[in-house]
């Protein structure tokens, strides 16, 4: 039996296990042992199981994820979500769809601190979806509006999902980072026009706040300043040279966590972020171990050179190819979390996209926006359920209902970026 047919089969049990709910990272280990043993030998795989985890948990490259994980955790602790949407508020709330404009801004300025979309979208869902039920806004458009802002938390940097794709790509962590700023932003841009869309054909879902005067507006300012402030100090640090990744996320912690301490944060709300912390990070690095251990299995069975060898005799055009890939990505992301899809997928197709010709940077920014696309459409779109753990209330239709015309906004997206790739590499 070829390696290659070795590592299909193998890959075929993995998903299965996947599919009857083994852990992911678990589901990795156990399929990259298995197929190791079977390809090389029995001794070698133990080597790798004694080694490679060590190695991992040791590799200097992946120090960033507990601190940008600890930075947005001490903001969600501090409370800083409920003062970042009143600002907000302050500002859109007079407007037909306002508060929805302000919560959806809230979303996307909190995640540049978080860097996770569920954290963002339970952060963000906890403040803003009593307030805009309390002034007549309809659960569908509410409780979408924050399951597709939630998404924001996976692009706009810093995110966990950029970073572990240039880790897993050997691509630069800086760059990334860079490169997701414009499309980020873009998406927020977008999910403003929807709503702005969405309010003006059916009125009846949001109704217009209350008019604030130009004071009220500048004090409510206040409430953004802290993350934007702390964003442009980890953009403009790496950007300028400053910082290393490594540096920006430890200089990003340590400023959430005097913003936080400033603002009231005690010893007990300490302990809990960093307890929250460890364990939001041990997940992340057993699925990063798990990944690890695939990828050396990978490796032997030469299964990526097969699928390139596969796509050559099919002659598939690149975009042809690129097509595929994102398919792959969005049947996937609705099923399944999109950090643990990212380890589990990129080190197969990486390669297909490496023949192809395209920019590993440009194709890790659309990788991700796929991604995000999988986060709030059925059956298992992730975001959703975290609204639906916040707001039980809230029946599952209606807010995929209210995501509908977000996914609809993050398609235009995906294209723009495809067509214009200048959007995510302009500022490199």
């Amino acid at each position: 039996m070829s390696a290659s047919l070795i590592g299909l089969i193998c890959i075929v049990g993995m998903l299965a296990a996947i599919a009857i709910r083994m852990p992911i990272a678990l589901a990795m280990a156990f399929t990259g042992f298995v197929g190791f043993v079977s390809i090389v030998a029995f001794q070698p795989a133990m080597s790798i199981l004694d080694s490679g985890p060590f190695e991992t948990l040791t590799n200097y490259s992946f120090s960033p994820v507990p601190m940008f994980i600890l930075m947005g955790v001490f903001a969600s602790k501090a409370k800083m979500s409920q003062e970042l949407f009143e600002g907000a508020r302050t500002l859109f709330g007079s407007w037909r769809g306002g508060m929805a404009l302000a919560a959806v801004t809230s979303c996307g300025i909190f995640s540049a601190i978080s860097g996770s979309s569920m954290a963002t979208a339970a952060s963000m869902s906890r403040v803003a979806l009593p307030e805009m039920e309390k002034n007549g806004y309809a659960k569908s458009l509410a409780s979408g509006t924050l399951a597709a802002g939630g998404t924001l938390g996976i692009m706009i940097p810093p995110s966990i999902a950029l970073l572990l794709y240039a880790l897993i790509t050997e691509q630069s962590v800086g760059d990334m980072f860079i490169a997701g700023v414009i499309p980020g932003l873009l998406g927020l841009v977008l999910y403003c026009v929807t709503i702005a869309i969405v309010v003006s054909l059916f009125p009846h879902l949001a109704q217009p706040g209350q008019t604030t005067s130009l004071k009220e507006k500048l004090i409510g300012l206040k409430g953004l300043v802290p993350f934007t402030g702390v964003f442009a100090l980890i953009i403009g640090g790496i950007y300028t040279g400053l910082f290393t990744p490594t540096e920006a996320a430890s200089v990003g912690a340590a400023g959430t966590f005097f913003i936080a301490l400033f603002r009231g944060m005690g010893y007990k709300l300490f302990f809990e972020a960093v307890e929250e912390t460890l364990y939001m990070s041990s997940m992340i690095f057993f699925m990063i171990i798990g990944a690890e251990i695939f990828g050396y299995f990978l490796s032997v069975s030469r299964i990526s050179f097969s699928l390139v060898e596969l796509v050559d005799s099919l002659q598939l055009t690149p975009y042809m190819v690129l097509m595929c890939v994102l398919l792959l990505f969005v049947l996937l992301g609705c099923v399944m979390d999109s950090i643990a899809m990212l380890l589990l997928t990129v080190p197969v197709v990486y390669p297909l996209i490496e023949a192809a010709g395209f920019d590993p940077i440009w194709f890790g920014i659309i990788a991700v926006i796929t991604v995000e696309m999988g986060l709030i459409t059925p059956p298992v779109g992730m975001n959703v359920f975290v609204i639906k753990s916040v707001a039980p209330h809230i029946s599952i239709q209606d807010i995929f209902k209210g995501v509908f015309p977000f996914v609809l906004s993050d398609l235009v997206r995906l294209v723009l970026v495809i067509s214009f790739p200048a959007l995510a590499l302009g500022l490199l």
